[in-house]
């Protein structure tokens, strides 16, 4: 399986803005992301580095200059530059200190713009001049990303997040702060088109107290000269809209271009038009708006997930395709080649969807059945041949604001050619359905979500679909702190679990965590472990360890900074003091990483562990190794 497991990241090459056809690219290299550059005119590709652990933070500017981030193990580290044909490399900003990073901008003269996170906490906003030692124009207490900077170096966008509240900061290259959007109304008149006083306040990731909406999510400046126009996505109580603001007009909304799920947008580069991507229940639209015209159209493109899209000169278009049963491909509307993604896997099973009716609304579920297993096609496949549900795999998403999409899985690919079938559920407070289903989180963190993992399961098993003697749970990071707390609050319902990397240990999670972590823990349960333990002890999986009673594979990493290996220690202990039968799988690594080996581990002892608790009916025979994985998924 090594030998073809290849590492996937899921974005499109970066374009140097003064030739389309030389890109940067993260790209496998023996098992690990690592940067490469793809010269489209000679067909060309040069491996720019070469690191213990891989490098996925790159960018490309005018002059050809490709920049990489070099990290520490703690995610930390500098950005540097060389140029696109190879030679020598030099720090991109020399005297800047070491930090994560959280944006790098590059224009046409030189100027640079990033963002990084320092050891301390915070953000800094530093611009300087290419490969000279830069200054810092702003700094905030909380969690924020570089959303942007005009063409010509002088404004620049700062999305920030502070204890839940959110603002996106439009600041002067000299650090003057010009606007923080939305204002202090919300959205000036929170009329359509029409002219807003100085905005103020807003931002990013949805919250049920916003009420009609005041987040705005920050999508860059217009990449024209003297346009200065900043593009953003304005959520609503039940959809999305979008909205402009220039220092003129201040903050506009553009309420005649909603959508009813998620959306992210970008500027053509050559035209005043915008590509909008949308995720709509586990799928992907792209939609070409003119905002002077007020027009929208549809773009056409395949049925299935879109990773990645962007709008080229002269209207072209790069996108990143995939569906579950074919790994992701490159592909364009222009004459541009782009890299050829090599041999790729045969997807095994049968592929189909289904939806679950709850007290809280319908509940979609990806399903995927093995070739022997599966008989009929589409929606209604409901029948199992030979009346005999193979054991079933609910592979439960991270986030929680994220979503499984009907895109390729390498887990899915070797649970399905393993005889298992594989449920993917979107449970409450995923996203691609909406701000209403994004917001449906309960009153207890994590109940409302095993709860609708439990219906899918019931209903499966109703239809024929799944066997209730064999289901088991599989998840990563939040994903996998549903599994534990699942199989600790409904005992009798699964038979299995796997949990790589959980939140275990509510209260020693959160004070061990990063600090936008514990901000978040603060905001869901609505203060701290001391202040309300109740609520903390209620969801977390420790208080219902003595409870589990099916065997259980828990996978740590000794490096996790979000979700630390202290709590699933203690976990642990609390399991064998109840005497519950469980595994443990260690890895020296973070939470997130861009080595392969790591996944084939997890991957390898995983399929070990559910072999011999859930064998599967059907010849265990593994068509061909999967290959991209889909990688990390955050807590």
């Amino acid at each position: 399986m090594s030998d073809a497991f290849r590492v996937f990241v899921g974005s499109l090459p970066e374009v140097c803005p003064s030739d389309a056809r030389r890109m940067v690219l993260t790209a496998d290299a023996g098992g690990r992301c690592e940067v490469f550059t793809w010269d489209a005119a000679s067909r060309s590709v040069r491996q720019v580095t070469d690191r213990p652990e891989g490098t996925v933070h790159h960018a490309v500017d005018a002059d050809a200059y490709v920049w990489w981030f070099d990290e520490d193990a703690d995610g930390r580290g500098r950005w540097w530059f060389e140029p696109f044909d190879g030679g020598w490399r030099l720090p991109g900003l020399p005297g800047a200190p070491a930090g994560s990073p959280r944006g790098l901008a590059v224009t046409a003269d030189g100027t640079v713009a990033a963002a990084l996170a320092p050891r301390h906490g915070g953000t800094s906003l530093l611009v300087g001049r290419r490969g000279r030692t830069p200054r810092e124009v702003l700094r905030t207490a909380g969690q924020a990303r570089l959303g942007g900077i005009t063409p010509e170096g002088d404004l620049l966008a700062l999305a920030t997040v502070s204890d839940g509240d959110a603002s996106v900061v439009v600041v002067a290259a000299s650090g003057r702060v010009l606007a923080t959007l939305p204002g202090p109304d919300g959205l000036g008149d929170g009329s359509d088109d029409h002219e807003a006083p100085d905005a103020r306040e807003d931002h990013e990731e949805p919250d049920a107290r916003t009420g009609t909406g005041g987040r705005f999510w920050c999508r860059g400046f217009s990449p024209r000269p003297g346009r200065r126009e900043l593009l953003l996505v304005h959520e609503l109580r039940d959809g999305y809209e979008l909205a402009t603001w220039t220092a003129h007009r201040g903050l506009v909304t553009h309420s005649w271009c909603r959508f009813d799920t998620e959306i992210t947008a970008s500027w053509y580069p050559d035209t005043d038009e915008v590509l909008v991507r949308q995720e709509r229940h586990g799928r992907s639209l792209l939609h070409r708006v003119s905002l002077p015209d007020r027009t929208r159209r549809v773009v056409p493109t395949p049925a299935g997930t879109l990773l990645d899209a962007a709008a080229r000169p002269g209207g072209g278009l790069h996108y990143l395709w995939t569906d579950t049963a074919h790994p992701p491909v490159l592909r364009s509307t222009d004459e541009i080649a782009l890299p050829a993604p090599g041999p790729l896997p045969h997807v095994p099973g049968h592929h189909t969807e289904l939806w679950t009716p709850t007290p809280h609304g319908r509940v979609h579920t990806l399903l995927s059945l093995p070739e022997e297993a599966a008989n009929g096609d589409g929606p209604g496949a409901g029948r199992i041949a030979d009346g005999a549900a193979p054991p079933t795999v609910f592979l439960v998403h991270g986030g929680p604001a994220d979503h499984d999409r009907d895109a390729y899985d390498a887990t899915v690919h070797s649970l399905v050619a393993s005889g298992y079938a594989v449920a993917r559920v979107n449970y409450r407070g995923s996203t691609g359905y909406g701000p209403r289903w994004r917001r449906a989180f309960g009153t207890d963190v994590g109940h409302a979500q095993v709860d609708d993992l439990a219906a899918v399961r019931a209903d499966l098993v109703r239809r024929g679909l799944a066997d209730d003697r064999a289901t088991a749970l599989w998840g990563v990071s939040w994903g996998a702190y549903l599994v534990l707390l699942a199989l600790g609050a409904r005992p009798r319902t699964w038979q299995a679990g796997i949990a790589v990397k959980p939140v275990a240990d509510w209260v020693s999670a959160h004070r061990l965590t990063t600090p936008a972590l514990r901000a978040l823990d603060v905001r869901w349960f609505g203060g701290t472990p001391e202040e309300v333990p109740d609520r903390y002890s209620r969801s977390s999986p420790l208080t219902f360890a003595a409870q589990v009673r099916a065997p259980l594979l828990l996978v740590g990493a000794e490096r996790d900074v979000k979700c630390p290996p202290e709590q699933i220690r203690s976990y642990a202990a609390a399991l064998t003091a109840a005497g519950v039968a469980h595994e443990e799988l260690w890895l020296d690594t973070g939470h997130d990483g861009y080595d392969g080996a790591a996944h084939v581990a997890v991957l390898r002892r995983s399929l070990t562990f559910l072999h011999s608790r859930l064998p599967p009916p059907v010849a265990d025979a593994p068509s061909r190794p999967p290959a991209p994985s889909g990688g990390p998924r955050s807590r």
